[in-house]
């Protein structure tokens, strides 16, 4: 028997009701990095401030490769709540909390070859790197609890209770600025007060995590230990996550490689580069919230056997996705320039994003397409086509900058990003009838 909510409609209200709470919540990330370096800032050297934002890149690309555990765990619960499997939906949580914790214990053993290699790659003066490697040091105690929440994120979503998402994350958020205050102003403990205050927050976060997952630890089938340790679904959870995995460092790859080969035509453009990649990012975050939203929709009609309501939800999800991108489109034309100003302050390297700024208007519209496949394609659990067309992709990347950087240098490196987002988008969709196929079939 499907889910009851599986067979609601699907509705333009439903969808804002999943979406609206994530975009809310990925605001806030930006502006605990902002309040981080402004708490940092006051301390009047500079080396606290590059510190405390090596320190944090490091263990956010250390943290980075379990983030296969939060698309993942969606998939999957989206489709056993679809298939009105209260026990699977229990026993995911179980199994993702236990990938969790010990993925984030594996990191705090393994942390002085994971700090060597780090600095080994991204060399910091003496000064830097010891305040950094003091900052980490604090940090990394609270990798079970960070790598254990991303469990907790997916499963969430993966029950469109994504009011609980933006819940965690305005807690996390709140007790790390307010003790940032209190621990390096009040206190005066500088860089290992600002690590101290984030490790609280995701400590006490896991707690509030737990605490929203409350109604299924009630009840007895989170601890059904023959289901929790069956086979075959831990079989089919390990190579999701396997492939979601693969997917991701081969997006990595394409986002370090265009990074590198920027810096070829000198600090000016890297940095302009820099400076443009976070509209990249603004508009990932914007469109996350009707990507979940497909991953939600689209796995309980997976789960449930609906097809024309896992169209219409990839139809209604991609809608919403579309009216922000054209949104975000304008607005970067129309602000483009003065968010330039404000995240640079050298003219040189104001002028140079100013002649790249169309690459950026253009951005939302060429991501919309890959960003929700993506979703459609996590919701369904299609995770061998999204490691499949990756791979295609990143390689159609990497043929169209070899062809086009020397004849037209940094715009070039801006087209290949441009080709890879078409490819990727353009696959995912070559791909779409097989989903479709597969959802008609019996589960």
């Amino acid at each position: 028997m499907a889910d009851a909510s599986a067979g609601q409609p699907i509705t333009h209200a439903r969808v804002l009701k999943i979406a609206i709470p994530i975009l809310l919540a990925n605001v806030t990330v930006p502006i605990l990095g902002a309040v981080d370096t402004a708490v940092v800032g006051q301390i009047p050297r500079p080396e606290p401030i590059a510190a405390v934002g090596v320190g944090a890149v490091i263990l956010s690309a250390i943290y980075w490769i379990f983030g296969f555990l939060r698309m993942g765990t969606t998939g999957l619960t989206a489709q056993a709540a679809g298939a009105d499997n209260a026990a699977e939906v229990a026993a995911l949580l179980t199994r993702a909390l236990m990938i969790g914790l010990s993925g984030g214990l594996l990191l705090i053993l393994l942390r002085p070859l994971l700090f060597w290699g780090a600095f080994a790659v991204s060399p910091a003066s003496a000064e830097v790197e010891a305040l950094a490697r003091d900052y980490m040091a604090i940090r990394i105690w609270s990798a079970p609890a960070a790598v254990a929440i991303y469990g907790i994120t997916g499963w969430l979503i993966g029950q469109e209770r994504t009011r609980g998402v933006l819940g965690l994350q305005l807690w996390m958020n709140g007790v790390n600025v307010a003790l940032d205050l209190v621990f390096v102003l009040g206190f005066g403990w500088g860089v290992q007060g600002v690590a101290l205050a984030t490790l609280i927050a995701e400590v006490t976060g896991l707690a509030i995590g737990l605490w929203q997952c409350r109604d299924a630890l009630r009840a007895s089938g989170w601890r059904d230990w023959p289901r929790v340790f069956d086979k075959a679904r831990l079989r089919r959870m390990a190579v999701v996550n396997t492939d979601i995995l693969i997917r991701s460092l081969l997006l990595q790859t394409i986002f370090v490689s265009f990074l590198l080969t920027g810096g070829r035509f000198g600090d000016v453009t890297l940095a302009a580069n820099q400076v443009l990649l976070q509209f990249v990012h603004i508009t990932g975050y914007a469109l996350d919230g009707f990507a979940f939203a497909a991953e939600a929709l689209v796995g309980r009609a997976f789960g449930a056997g609906r097809m024309a309501q896992l169209r219409r939800g990839a139809v209604l999800t991609s809608f919403w996705g579309l009216v922000f991108a054209l949104g975000m489109t304008v607005a970067f034309w129309l602000a483009g320039p003065a968010l330039i100003d404000v995240m640079a302050k050298d003219p040189e390297v104001q002028q140079a994003a100013r002649t790249y700024l169309p690459w950026m208007i253009a951005a939302p519209v060429m991501l919309l397409a890959l960003v929700m496949f993506d979703g459609i394609f996590i919701g369904a659990t299609r995770s061998a086509d999204m490691r499949n067309m990756m791979a295609v992709s990143t390689a159609i990347y990497f043929a169209a900058m070899w062809l086009l950087l020397d004849p037209l240098q940094n715009h070039g490196l801006w087209l290949a990003m441009h080709i890879s987002f078409a490819a990727r988008g353009l696959t995912l969709a070559l791909r779409y009838p097989a989903l479709e196929r597969a959802a008609a079939q019996p589960q």
